[in-house]
């Protein structure tokens, strides 16, 4: 490619987001990260680069009862944070997760406005440009007490594989764009102004989650350490087990700061030492506390964060394999842990780590192993931790009759099995449940007929079952 088709091209996307309102700091953090891709830039990053942390590299969350008292006293300068910028389309819906009926009748947003309202912290959400209309009707509807606060995610034009040039998609442009990943929410923060407000209204921290993680709760003893330290930037990570080896892991850069590396950083053939969790501990739970003034002091020295670049391939219409293959440039929130001096991690246990990201997530929260207080804090079912069973129930439903949520509710409209006392269940086939069915240990069921299987109101299920 010529440096002429180069400035060319540039100019072209340079133009679409100006035409669509994107604010200059935008556009030039957007450029930054198309250069890269020009000059070839992966956004890889190999083990000779970076070291493994230990455990007694980080403080365990544990330990942190002592900061309760500091934290409770510190929540008037908190703000939580919810990252609200994704729609349940591999659930089957075309609207926001956070409209889902998550527990209890409630869909994950109420939860998180009660669960606020409860803790006394101000709450503040980052929408996405697919998901403000449908957030601001529900608000609408639910006229909580105290409103929170609202930005909205920027958006990047999706950049064609074959020449580079602007995405186009004339039966849908929307389609021509993406959301940079839950990275942007710092820019976000910063061009809408909320940043500047928060600190002169005195919010010194804050407190960033994903909306579909009900485990990610304000925590006293957190904050009070957090606070009393100090620190610039604290993630929340957690020992990784077998069933976490696709999950972005904490290391140590060679310059001895922090990072974090995401599974599309990672070479493809370094992969099998990526998913080695004997190597690499720790996850990343998308928990993070950040200190308000030290983000705003970045921006002042730098203008602009320039996260690690994720290029994520994809085609310009999800649905649509056959349709053109484009780039997305994406960052991640907790890749922002290598800007910091003096950042650190700790130690938390799976109870702050319920995401749903699947119609399996969705099933184990509904379901009785998972308890919603009347604070509306979400825990693990106590008859669950006194039987000895493991914090987090493996289910694997079959995709075909299962893996959208109509499907998912169609089988269990009578209600939902028992899961408290199971530790695993797999279901292949199309198998249906009436009520008051309990599963225990390790279960199989597999319907090889067919016509759907029906297990009967009562059913006690503790072994495997084929129909």
């Amino acid at each position: 490619m010529t440096h002429r088709e180069v400035e060319g091209h540039l100019h072209a996307f340079v133009a679409k987001m100006k035409n669509e309102g994107l604010q200059p700091l935008v556009i030039d953090t957007f450029a930054y990260y198309y250069n890269q891709v020009l000059s070839g830039e992966t956004g890889l990053l190999y083990d000779r680069e970076i070291q493994p942390v230990n455990f007694q590299d980080i403080k365990d969350f544990d330990r942190l009862e002592k900061y309760a008292a500091a934290g409770r006293r510190a929540l008037q300068h908190c703000v939580r944070i919810v990252l609200n910028g994704g729609l349940g389309t591999t659930m089957g819906l075309t609207g926001p997760k956070s409209l889902i009926d998550a527990k209890n009748g409630m869909n994950f947003l109420e939860i998180i406005l009660q669960q606020a309202d409860h803790s006394g912290v101000q709450l503040a959400l980052m929408n996405s440009f697919n998901t403000q209309a449908a957030t601001q009707a529900a608000l609408s509807k639910i006229k909580p007490t105290r409103q929170p606060f609202q930005f909205i995610q920027h958006k990047f034009p999706k950049i064609l594989q074959k020449d580079l040039r602007p995405a186009a998609w004339p039966q849908n442009s929307e389609l021509e764009w993406n959301p940079p990943g839950h990275g942007d929410v710092f820019t976000a923060l910063h061009t809408s102004g909320m940043l500047a407000s928060l600190q002169n209204d005195g919010i010194r921290y804050a407190f960033f989650h994903n909306l579909d993680n009900l485990g990610a709760q304000m925590d006293s003893g957190l904050l009070g350490y957090f606070g009393e330290h100090q620190f610039p930037f604290m993630m929340e990570v957690a020992e990784k087990t077998p069933a976490d080896i696709k999950g972005g892991h904490l290391a140590r850069h060679r310059n001895g700061r922090l990072i974090l590396r995401e599974a599309a950083q990672c070479p493809q053939q370094e992969i099998n030492a990526f998913r080695d969790i004997n190597r690499y501990r720790f996850f990343n739970t998308n928990n993070i506390w950040v200190n308000l003034e030290a983000l705003s002091t970045l921006f002042e020295k730098d203008h602009t964060l320039h996260l690690p670049m994720i290029l994520n391939p994809k085609t310009v219409d999800f649905r649509n394999e056959s349709s053109p293959a484009v780039y997305q440039v994406e960052t991640a929130m907790g890749a922002a842990i290598s800007l910091f001096d003096g950042a650190t991690a700790v130690r938390v246990p799976r109870s702050r780590f319920f995401p749903v990201k699947s119609c399996n997530d969705l099933l184990a929260l509904r379901s009785d192993c998972y308890v919603l207080e009347d604070n509306y804090q979400l825990h693990l079912n106590p008859e669950r931790r006194s039987a000895g069973k493991p914090e987090t129930v493996k289910i694997k439903l079959d995709p075909k009759f299962y893996g959208k949520i109509d499907l998912l509710e169609q089988r269990f409209k009578e209600g939902l099995p028992s899961l408290v006392d199971c530790e695993s269940l797999e279901i292949e086939g199309d198998v249906s449940f009436e009520s008051d069915v309990v599963i225990q240990g390790l279960v199989s069921i597999k319907n090889t007929q067919n016509a759907a299987a029906v297990i009967k109101q009562g059913t006690i299920i503790n072994s495997d079952l084929i129909f």
